[in-house]
């Protein structure tokens, strides 16, 4: 499903503009790649409800600016450190036959049902939660699928092991790298907390009459 998006230009920049925006319920943002960079804004609360969604950071969106549509790919999104609340967002306008950079999210598939974890209690360890991938626009997926299920104790998946989608190249590949993704370690001995035996009575000591016939 496209995503769309409407962005303002906006002509006053400075710090008392950009807090004025905001107090309106936008956000400052860039628009760059495409000519000179253009300074816009954003609907607030748009921008944060995309934000939530996956796919928003890695697949292409369309931009609606001043009566015209562009392709573009989220780039940057500032937040406080302490709010949490959005200050600022980069777009990169892209063309559909030029291809880009991107970073895709990796979702890692059976980790339960690997022979690491599943016949000997292994931790499954993710070592990257995202990759670069390089392609055009219309080929940028939404996440990379790793299936991990032939996992077993101390064994690694690597870049190299993971399909890559149609039209798709790993930039890490492309460098002749070949990053480990995820592996099975052994669990840590659990230690086992002794209880002491109760004390038998010593030889010759009669044992130590009960409560009833101490109440005899």
């Amino acid at each position: 499903m496209e995503t769309v998006l409407q962005a303002q230009t906006r002509d006053q920049l400075g710090r008392g503009p950009v807090r004025q925006l905001r107090r309106d319920g936008r956000i400052p943002g860039v628009v760059y790649g495409d000519g000179p960079a253009r300074a816009v804004s954003f609907n607030a609360r748009e921008i944060a409800v995309r934000l939530q969604e996956e796919a928003f950071h890695s697949t292409v969106v369309t931009l609606e600016l001043d009566g015209k549509k562009m392709s573009a790919l989220l780039r940057e999104a500032q937040s406080h450190p302490v709010r949490r609340e959005i200050l600022h967002v980069d777009f990169q306008a892209v063309r559909a036959d030029q291809e880009i950079s991107a970073r895709a999210p990796l979702h890692f598939v059976n980790q339960e049902s690997c022979p690491g974890v599943k016949l000997r209690h292994g931790i499954f360890t993710a070592i990257e939660n995202e990759v670069g991938i390089h392609g055009l626009p219309r080929d940028l997926p939404e996440f990379i699928p790793v299936d991990v299920g032939e996992l077993d104790i101390g064994k690694t998946i690597h870049l190299s092991e993971v399909p890559a989608p149609k039209g798709i190249r790993f930039d890490a590949i492309i460098r002749g790298d070949d990053p480990a993704l995820a592996r099975v370690v052994e669990r840590p001995a659990e230690e086992v907390e002794e209880t002491p035996a109760e004390a038998a009575p010593a030889e010759g000591e009669p044992a130590e009459e009960s409560a009833e016939a101490e109440k005899k």
